[in-house]
């Protein structure tokens, strides 16, 4: 393993944990600074793994909410009714992700094209939807009634395509469903869990004929990189949307996706 190939395991890892959970698509990013870094992981496996430090991060900004929330549920139908949501939410993505985990793997993944133009139609998306989005009617992300946390998770199922983003799928559909942006953005953390253990349980178990021990250093490395990124973005994207909206990461999105399609174009 060379010094070239754990840098960028850290790059990739720093930038997953800053993008997973804002609307920008980390898979996205990954993959278009993978391919201009020469990095590839076996079976793409890399890129999917270290979703588990993003995950972790949030399990520890939230782990004493979780804890009350798991210890209410014999007693407290608003628990109860939380945990549906989340579970219901999860099940769209969790079912068209199983369905396709070829075709994605094998054909989007390898798309950088693809990817920056997600980026960028999804960037104006979020332009119309910050701008122009419903008045809000629903500002607790632990109160959602569970057929909009089911209409939430239907929207997560366009993440699939990498570039659209999980969290901009979920926070654009959120907010067009009269969600206030801050409860959008934490309700989109909530249902990152079960969604991202999901897809690394099953990306695990589809690869573990193919993973070597250099592969498992590299994948730990980006673990612990995106576990400390995102745990700077999780203390501080409630308070960030609540002040600036979605607008910044648009205009984000649809910078990277206009130089990646020059970058393509010109280097290749």
């Amino acid at each position: 393993m060379d010094t070239e190939t754990i840098a960028s395991a850290v790059l990739l890892g720093v930038v997953e944990g800053l993008t997973e959970f804002i609307p920008v698509s980390s898979t996205g990013h990954l993959l278009l600074l993978g391919h201009f870094l020469g990095f590839e992981s076996t079976g793409k496996t890399f890129e999917v793994l270290i979703q588990l430090g993003a995950i972790s991060a949030i399990l520890a900004v939230y782990f004493a909410r979780l804890t009350r929330i798991a210890f209410a549920l014999p007693h407290d139908p608003a628990a109860r009714r939380f945990v549906a949501g989340i579970v219901l939410a999860f099940l769209p993505a969790a079912f068209a992700g199983v369905l396709l985990h070829g075709f994605i793997k094998e054909v989007l993944f390898e798309s950088p094209q693809l990817v920056c133009t997600t980026l960028i139609l999804g960037g104006v998306a979020l332009l119309y939807i910050d701008r122009y989005a419903p008045t809000p009617r629903y500002t607790d992300a632990t109160r959602y009634p569970v057929w909009l946390a089911l209409a939430i998770g239907c929207c997560q199922v366009l993440a699939l395509v990498p570039g659209v983003s999980r969290s901009g799928a979920t926070i654009g559909g959120a907010l067009l469903l009269r969600t206030d942006k801050r409860s959008a953005a934490e309700f989109s953390f909530f249902l990152a869990m079960p969604t991202m253990a999901g897809a690394f349980v099953y990306d695990l178990y589809a690869n573990r004929n193919v993973l070597s021990m250099d592969d498992a250093v590299i994948i730990s490395i980006g673990f612990v990189t995106s576990f400390f990124a995102a745990l700077l973005v999780v203390k501080t994207l409630l308070d960030f949307v609540s002040r600036h909206g979605f607008a910044p990461f648009a205009w984000w999105r649809i910078a990277v996706g206009v130089l990646g399609l020059a970058a393509l174009q010109f280097g290749g």
